[in-house]
């Protein structure tokens, strides 16, 4: 049965990027561009791990991470937020609130999450 990766991501030329690279990977992947679906779709398809925007319309990343972490279904799911907010006290809050990873987008392409979603599924 193949994995399944949840990527929560806005920005749609990134979002269908990632979700062509998993899925040809061999990941059963899912997508929500709206942070007020995000949470409902987590519980939905229980994903192996979850790729998080931080800026999304309708909720903001760190409160979806906070409130996935919350839940004791999904307090070991991976997290890795994927974002353009790079200052040390965004990163320090994602990482706090349980993210696994944090990447800012303008450093890593596409293989390279493909990587880090690969690191953390097999772990």
């Amino acid at each position: 049965m193949a994995k399944k990766v949840l990527i929560i991501e806005d920005d749609r030329l990134l979002r269908e990027m990632l979700f062509r690279k998993l899925e040809k990977e061999g990941y059963e992947v899912f997508s929500v561009m709206d942070g007020s679906e995000a949470f409902e779709k987590t519980k939905e398809i229980k994903p192996d791990v979850i790729l998080l925007d931080l800026i999304l319309p309708g909720s903001n990343g760190f409160e979806i991470l906070e409130n996935v972490k919350k839940e004791p279904e999904f307090k070991d799911t991976p997290v890795i937020v994927l974002s353009n907010l790079g200052q040390k006290s965004e990163i320090d809050k994602g990482l706090e609130l349980g993210a696994v990873d944090y990447l800012v987008k303008a450093h890593f392409t596409p293989i390279e999450v493909t990587e880090k979603v690969k690191k953390f599924i097999s772990e």
